[in-house]
């Protein structure tokens, strides 16, 4: 492909944007077919979802990028376009990807409005970005046209007229999509990002990057102005803060677009969106959100990408210590592809050196922790998920605390002295569930049950209802999405925002086996959920535990006050097996004995809780919530 005869004007950049299982991957297809960028096969299946994990579970949890050409009124037209993830723990991936964006495709499948379908929405309109409606799956038996049209004029700022009905599995209509891409969606050069001129001095915006075992960091771009060529070169914004008068410098080696596959160009210019391979030495040098520029002609960087706000945190830990270093390059490379994930140094007595990893839900950290299996081969160790708890502390001379001070509790180690502390808060959101009406009234009493408050409730039509509760994150973390799914067969669709924190009684449930802490097995949690967690715990420790030689009690304690207690029993030995019909006084003797033996073991005995008994552990945990 020549790109000289695609000027900015003769480029579109879109996305196309949807919940879960409205046809986003699907489309992408039958545009790229429909085009001719790939031929047409019953086997392109979620061509642009390359990921292993990806077609394993039928979604797309990576943004995805092509470019493809289509000719309209006789001119020729180069479309970028960009598949987002629809799963709400991959929305920052949606964002960052509608930064390299003028407009989007947004997909609405005959289910109706979905609560990721008004969340994608939303997330183009504080982009800025003009959208086209599609109803897709027009095809099924069951489709209800008429009520999704109604819908989305309830919930979308759009008319019926600007709507495209379209089956994308059969290919019906795809030409009045693409026909709407070049007619409707801007020019970057109508962008008001930069002036998209390709004989201004380069500024090219880092919108995603992967790596890669041979070629190393390969960074996908959008040319905001200037040319970027082969042999040029560049440096960046973030290296010239870094090292202070930008002395690292890259040379391209490689440049071009992807068809989906790369295909080398040996040039982009001004409003084409393409990757780059330079060498870079680090990871970290990839910073998504970096401004690029020939090296020694320094641009005004862009406005970086506002960061990911971790949801949850786990700790994760190789399953061999001497593979360590191992998964921290393994993780090191995955974060490359996946910016949202924050990682901390941990430690644990057990399980040795680890992680502590932050991520955007459940979801994200099942999908991250396959990731690494498969892409890496690391066998990882998981701990049960927590929420950030917050403490607001009193001054306090002898730690030299001056004022009220905020810290963040994400582990049990975080957990402050009891009379530091003023306040607890707890992390609070707002959870939109969109449901069929029949099932409103259980969700209602799901979420009552999850201690949420009413905010609001709207029909979207007949038989939809939009129900808006203010709930604690830590009731929605574990198993509020798949309780929602059963009781409304799978039809109920669920998004939350933040909204702040709130007060709340916190503890921190510590573990005793014969009156020592096992550190690892503390938890914390709210004080009324603090006796159910602390039983549980107890009864499955009792299961887990092989039988000592003396009685083991299991407490769960809060500050000095037990709430939960099992004992396992001694391991009985019959010490009178090898007796036969001997004297009396010498079976009371032996069995004194044994009495003083156990009573001595019980005073110095010490329970070693081996490893894999707390793997074990972190897993009943998990799976029985």
């Amino acid at each position: 492909i020549d790109l000289r005869q695609f000027p900015p004007e003769k480029i579109r950049n879109f996305g196309i944007i949807a919940h879960v299982d409205h046809g986003k991957s699907t489309l992408a297809d039958r545009l790229l077919e429909f085009t001719g960028t790939i031929k047409e096969s019953l086997e392109n299946k979620q061509v642009l979802d390359k990921l292993q994990v990806e077609r394993e579970r039928g979604i797309t949890v990576k943004a995805q990028s092509a470019s493809i050409v289509y000719k309209c009124d006789g001119k020729e037209y180069l479309l970028n376009l960009i598949d987002t993830p629809g799963h709400v723990d991959f929305s920052y991936e949606v964002s960052r990807s509608l930064s390299a964006c003028q407009g989007v495709i947004l997909v609405d499948a005959t289910q109706g409005v979905q609560a990721q379908t008004l969340a994608n929405y939303l997330l183009s309109m504080e982009h800025g970005l003009p959208v086209i409606p599609v109803i897709n799956k027009i095809d099924m038996p069951r489709a209800n046209i008429a009520k999704v049209e109604k819908e989305m004029l309830n919930l979308l700022d759009v008319h019926t007229s600007e709507i495209i009905h379209i089956s994308a599995k059969l290919g019906q209509n795809i030409d009045q999509v693409l026909e709407a891409i070049v007619k409707q969606l801007p020019s970057p050069n109508l962008d008001c990002k930069s002036s998209y001129n390709s004989s201004s001095l380069l500024k090219a915006l880092l919108f995603d990057s992967t790596y890669e075992k041979f070629r190393g960091v390969i960074a996908n771009v959008a040319i905001l102005d200037g040319t970027m060529k082969k042999g040029d070169i560049i440096s960046s914004v973030y290296l010239q803060q870094k090292d202070g008068n930008s002395k690292s410098a890259y040379e391209v080696k490689e440049v071009g677009i992807l068809r989906p596959e790369h295909v080398s160009t040996d040039v982009l210019y001004a409003g084409q969106v393409g990757y780059i391979v330079c060498g870079m030495k680090t990871v970290a040098d990839a910073q998504i959100g970096d401004t690029l520029y020939h090296h020694k002609h320094p641009v005004q960087g862009l406005p970086k990408f506002k960061k990911a706000r971790p949801v949850v945190f786990g700790e994760m830990f190789p399953l061999d210590q001497s593979q360590f270093k191992n998964l921290d390059a393994a993780l090191n490379r995955l974060m490359l592809n996946d910016r949202s994930v924050t990682k901390l140094n941990s430690k644990s007595f057990l399980l040795g050196s680890g992680f502590r990893i932050g991520f955007l839900g459940l979801l994200h950290m099942d999908v991250f922790c396959q990731r690494l299996e498969q892409e890496f081969g690391t066998n990882v160790v998981m701990t049960s998920p927590t929420v950030p708890y917050k403490a607001i502390l009193n001054p306090n001379k002898r730690l030299q605390i001056k004022e009220e001070k905020e810290i963040t509790i994400t582990t049990p180690e975080d957990y402050p002295s009891q009379n530091l502390v003023k306040d607890f808060l707890q992390p609070m959101i707002i959870g939109t569930v969109i449901t069929p009406l029949q099932y409103s009234q259980d969700i209602m009493e799901l979420c009552t049950a999850k201690n949420g408050t009413a905010v609001g409730n709207s029909y979207i039509s007949e038989t939809s209802l939009m129900l808006q509760y203010r709930l604690p994150l830590d009731e929605i973390v574990v198993d509020f999405y798949d309780k929602l799914k059963s009781l409304s067969s799978g039809y109920a669709s669920f998004d939350y925002e933040d909204d702040g924190y709130e007060s709340v009684n916190l503890s921190k449930v510590d573990i005793l086996l014969n009156g020592e802490i096992v550190q690892e097995l503390s938890k914390i949690c709210t004080l009324e959920k603090s006796r159910k967690i602390g039983a549980k715990t107890c009864a499955k420790l009792k299961d887990l535990i092989p039988r000592q030689p003396f009685p083991v009690s299991i407490q769960a304690v809060i500050g000095k006050s037990v709430i939960a207690r099992q004992t396992l029993p001694a391991a009985k030995k019959d010490v009178l097996a090898k007796t036969g019909g001997g004297d009396y006084t010498r079976k009371l003797k032996l069995l004194r004995r044994e009495a003083d033996l156990q009573k001595h073991l019980r005073a110095i005995g010490k329970i070693k809780v081996p490893k894999n008994l707390f793997i074990k552990m972190i897993f009943k945990l998990r799976h029985s919530k």
